[in-house]
């Protein structure tokens, strides 16, 4: 009687890693790993792992390291991908664990489309063939890094900005996302300021006035206009001014006039 397999379905997508073909998308690679699956009667599906917008660069996913706890927890003894790159595209983290860490824990591993299946494979395919895939998708995944932060560079030195986030007193404008215009009411609190500074207030001072007056802080306006921003420095759960927060308004380089 053949072995019964309890399988994860490990699918992985980042647009920054180079996986922009239309194959690559989260659907498709779903209904692909369904699709083969139900041809292997001695494979039954455990859990669908899930990491999207995960680079492939490393291993810090949070779906992926559900997964090996699972493995680990002898849920799991079969992982099956679209391809070797969407276990990752570290060259040799990759090859440990298909070479390593999947055969201590008797996990079967499955690549379709690289034709690849550990229950099979031959030595030449393990020591040889693996080995060459994990670092071709390691290179690619390098020299898509060095073309993005290329583009970029590019960027910054013609003057566009390109953060997520606009510094406060600004906002990206309407029409090019990497063009910075003055934010109306955030440009009158950055002016107040600076014109309090001049007439000699200390930073804890300036800050003390903004709460007085109900303004909101950079991290509280932010909230408000809906932008998804963390921030280490948030005491409560309603930020107000600090001597920090001002200080740091007063030392950028970019200042509203």
């Amino acid at each position: 009687m053949c072995k019964k397999y309890s399988a994860a379905l490990y699918i992985r997508l980042s647009r920054e890693d180079g996986d922009r073909e239309e194959g690559d998308s989260i659907g498709n690679q779903k209904a692909l790993l369904r699709s083969f699956v139900t041809d292997m009667p001695d494979v039954v599906v455990y859990s669908e792992y899930v990491d999207n917008g995960y680079s492939g660069v490393d291993f810090d996913r949070p779906q992926f390291k559900q997964m090996m706890e699972d493995i680990q927890a002898g849920y799991v003894n079969c992982v099956i991908v679209k391809d070797l790159s969407r276990l990752g595209r570290d060259y040799i983290e990759a090859g440990r664990l298909i070479q390593k860490i999947f055969p201590a824990f008797c996990v079967r591993f499955i690549a379709i489309t690289d034709n690849f299946d550990s229950l099979t494979a031959s030595y030449s395919e393990l020591s040889f063939v693996l080995p060459v895939k994990n670092f071709i998708n390691d290179s690619y995944s390098r020299d898509i890094s060095i073309k993005v932060r290329s583009h970029q560079k590019i960027k910054r030195e013609k003057g566009a900005f390109i953060g997520a986030f606009s510094m406060y007193g600004y906002k990206k404008s309407e029409q090019d996302k990497n063009q910075l215009v003055p934010d109306p009411y955030a440009a009158i609190i950055v002016r107040w300021i600076f014109q309090w500074k001049i007439e000699g207030y200390s930073n804890s001072a300036i800050a003390k006035k903004l709460n007085q007056y109900g303004v909101l802080s950079p991290m509280e306006y932010k909230r408000l206009r809906g932008e998804q921003y963390l921030t280490g420095f948030a005491n409560g759960l309603w930020a107000q001014w600090s001597a920090v927060a001002v200080k740091r308004i007063l030392v950028k380089e970019c200042v509203i006039i």
